[in-house]
């Protein structure tokens, strides 16, 4: 174990690294934005609206999956 100081090191200032991230996020309101970006993004891709344009933007998406039942 010639390099076990080296990697507890290592792993010692990545733990840290991470931790300071963490807390940063916690402390700046990161995953409660991201919940409700989400959750938008979530409804809007529900939404009839989101389904008109999946349609609209590619009509032939369904004609593969029609084309193996048929086969």
């Amino acid at each position: 174990m010639k390099f076990l100081d080296w990697y507890l090191k290592i792993a010692l200032v990545s733990a840290g690294i991470g931790a300071s991230m963490e807390f940063f996020m916690i402390k700046t309101g990161f995953y409660d934005k991201v919940t409700v970006l989400e959750s938008e993004k979530r409804a809007w891709e529900n939404s009839p609206e989101a389904q008109t344009f999946r349609e609209a933007l590619d009509p032939w998406r369904n004609n593969d999956a029609q084309a193996r039942k048929n086969s």
